[in-house]
Order: C-alpha cells, then sequence, then structure tokens
C-alpha cells in the first residue's frame, strides 16, 4: 500500500514522502498513529499545494532577510559603556544589548541568537558584528561603543 508520511519515521521514511510498506503496518501503525495517510490522487495533488507553498514561503523569507541586510549594513549601532586607561571596558557588551539597542534606537527586530558575537565586546570603537539573518543571508553591522559620560 502507498502511503504519504505525515511525520518522519525512523528506518522507513521522511515527513512528504511516498512510499510503499505493507497494508498491515500501514494500517494498523502508520495511519492509526496519524504518521502517515493513504496515498490516493486527492491526498497527493493536497502534498504537492503544500510544497509549493512552503517554496513561496521560503523565497519570500530569503527576500526579507536581504532587504534586512541592506538596511542593516547601513546602520551604525551606537553604544555607551563606562571604560577604564586604553579604552577598555568594565564589564563588555553582548549581543543582547547590540539587539535591544537595534530596538530601541532603529525599530529592528533581530533575535540576540542571529548575532555571531564570538566573544563579547571589551573595548572602546567601531567593531563589525557578523548577523545571520537566514541560511544563505549574512549581514555586517557596525558597532561604536563610546565613552559613558
Amino acid at each position: 500500500m502507498k502511503v504519504i508520511f505525515l511525520q518522519d519515521v525512523k528506518g522507513k521514511g521522511k515527513k512528504g514522502e511516498v512510499k510503499n510498506v505493507a497494508d498491515g503496518y500501514a494500517h494498523n501503525f502508520l495511519i492509526k498513529k496519524g504518521l502517515a495517510v493513504e496515498a490516493t490522487s486527492a491526498n497527493i495533488s493536497a502534498l504537492e499545494g503544500q510544497k509549493n507553498k512552503e517554496k513561496k514561503e521560503a523565497a519570500e523569507e530569503l527576500k526579507q532577510a536581504q532587504e534586512l541586510k541592506k538596511t542593516l549594513e547601513t546602520i551604525t549601532v551606537e553604544l555607551s559603556a563606562k571604560s577604564g586607561e586604553g579604552g577598555r571596558l568594565f564589564g563588555s557588551v553582548t549581543s543582547k544589548q547590540i539587539a535591544d539597542a537595534l530596538q530601541k534606537a532603529h525599530q529592528l527586530k533581530v533575535d540576540k541568537r542571529k548575532i555571531e558575537l564570538n566573544d563579547a565586546i571589551r573595548s572602546l570603537g567601531y567593531t563589525n558584528v557578523p548577523v545571520k539573518l537566514h541560511q544563505d543571508v549574512q549581514a555586517t553591522l557596525k558597532v561604536h561603543v563610546k565613552e559613558q559620560s
């Protein structure tokens, strides 16, 4: 019997795949537990529609990420922190602080986990910070840390 997997089933198939399995296995396990549906022409066309919808959403997401990249690369985030001699900060500037500053100053919401700061910023001046917006899109954000008065 041909079935369309609705979820990944270890050793049998991945979500969205159409495979031939034993009738008893399909009826008594896969369909009963909601892991698969019978591969009728209506179900197959619904699967195709779902795949097309996912492709359109992925393309739209990529387009939005590219637009956000253009915006981020023109912006400089200004932060102020207390520092000692030689421009060394007391403490550090973290990705959370950068994300909060972006939200306040420019109304851009970027998840702090997407800001790829290898180590927190510990000195005054300009720093280029990579921001991973999408699997294929990475922007570079300028962060200016200045002396707090």
